[in-house]
């Protein structure tokens, strides 16, 4: 995103959006794998490739520093999206949380809402969740709370992606 706006000021361009959604990747601002940011030794086997101690550290500082610079982009409407994090320590509280399941998706997934120049989003449509034990669940869940999803390569892409309904409203509310 910084590379394609450099490149339109290089150009001398002087069209600028007015609105930007954006969706950093939550690796390093999320609040799990908390673990992973000491310097161990850990608990479990770390997969190869991940970072851990300083580096991840050195990483969070960094997605911090990239999520601040989206809110302060020029632009005058600004979305930006992504779970329950350090963000809303280090930079500030989301504007919104939402759930899937306020716009007819079957899923429960909180999802924060940064704002600059948009109004929240309001519920569409109420989806009921089974109850289990007095506590509410939903098809992504299982009876205990936890994302269904196994393990896999690409598990990531799969809880990242933004349910059908709350796109919908997005681009009906904010479009």
């Amino acid at each position: 995103m910084f590379d394609t706006l450099a490149k339109l000021k290089r150009k001398r361009v002087s069209w600028v959006p007015d609105l930007a959604i954006f969706h950093p990747s939550c690796t390093y601002l999320t609040i799990s794998a908390a673990w992973a940011y000491g310097p161990g030794p850990y608990h479990q086997k770390v997969k190869p490739g991940t970072l851990v101690g300083e580096a991840r550290v050195a990483a969070r500082r960094q997605a911090l520093a990239d999520f601040q610079r989206l809110l302060d982009l020029d632009i005058e409407r600004i979305a930006i999206e992504n779970p329950v994090g350090v963000a809303s320590t280090y930079i500030r509280k989301p504007d919104q949380i939402v759930q899937p399941w306020w716009f007819g998706d079957d899923a429960s997934k909180a999802t924060c809402l940064w704002l600059k120049g948009l109004p929240l989003l309001t519920a569409t449509k109420f989806v009921e969740p089974r109850m289990v034990n007095g506590w509410p669940r939903w098809a992504n869940q299982t009876d205990s709370g936890q994302n269904k999803l196994t393990p896999s390569a690409d598990r990531w892409k799969e809880r990242s992606r933004t349910y059908p309904g709350l796109a919908a409203a997005i681009g009906e509310q904010w479009g």
